[in-house]
């Protein structure tokens, strides 16, 4: 199972993984009944969570009913625990919207959420970051993940997002993180493709972000709180929920 989905992952275009991954996924899940994982996001639970990862496989990382992974999971508790999110109505900006999410946001947040990607066929907004299509002030909350490794100029994106943001308004900006690492490494003259897989995790990463990542995302404006929200969990409920066990939340704010 590992190797089957490292080679769909590395194969598949993510557009299409995006629109027909769930169907096979939810059969897969009726062989795994049990109660020893839950998922928070879709509130199934399961023996165990299916493998995920491109290079490496993660046991225990992918909810095969909702398609929530690790740090999905961690992201909904968060906002459920400690943040306004469920409990009024939002302006909402989505960004690469994670399918695990999109509908039950849209159910509490209406029209007012809005899906947004330059290429996913799951958002309702084509859009490039670098230029985002919505006036000053617009936006109570947006969410970013897994996308600033991939962009051009991340410090225009940032400088977008907080721009259609609110002024009391926040964001949730995730990337991956080399924690050895002080200081985040692009290099745009490494193009071999095995290469750059090798020194930014994905061939199609542009960098890899490091220790400095809540100082990086301050360059755009915001006031940034790292919230070691995991590190703090019972180690219990971070095993029942399989969560990730190091990652820090970055909660922006405007």
């Amino acid at each position: 199972m590992k190797r089957l989905i490292s080679f769909v992952l590395r194969t598949v275009p993510r557009p299409v993984l995006q629109r027909v991954s769930y169907i096979p996924l939810k059969i897969t899940a009726l062989f795994l009944t049990g109660n020893d994982k839950e998922c928070p996001v879709c509130g199934k639970t399961f023996r165990r969570f299916l493998p995920y990862g491109r290079l490496q496989s993660r046991a225990n990382a992918l909810c095969p009913n909702c398609l929530a992974l690790e740090r999905h999971r961690l992201m909904y508790l968060y906002l459920r625990e400690k943040t306004d999110f469920f409990q009024s109505k939002k302006m909402v900006l989505h960004v690469a919207p994670e399918h695990c999410f999109m509908e039950r946001f849209e159910k509490v947040h209406g029209d007012g959420y809005i899906t947004a990607d330059i290429e996913s066929p799951l958002a309702k907004v084509k859009m490039d970051i670098h230029q985002i299509p919505f006036p000053d002030n617009h936006f109570d909350v947006a969410f970013c993940n897994h996308v600033l490794e991939h962009v051009d100029d991340y410090h225009q994106a940032t400088r977008e997002l907080y721009r259609v943001l609110k002024p009391g308004g926040w964001a949730i900006i995730q990337s991956p993180q080399d924690w050895s690492k002080p200081h985040t490494f692009e290099d745009p003259t490494i193009t071999d493709p095995k290469e750059r897989e090798r020194i930014f995790w994905q061939n199609d990463h542009l960098r890899l972000f490091g220790q400095d990542y809540g100082q990086e995302l301050a360059k755009g404006g915001f006031r940034v709180t790292e919230d070691r929200f995991v590190l703090e969990m019972p180690r219990e409920r971070v095993e029942r929920f399989a969560l990730p066990s190091k990652e820090i939340i970055y909660l922006c704010r405007k």
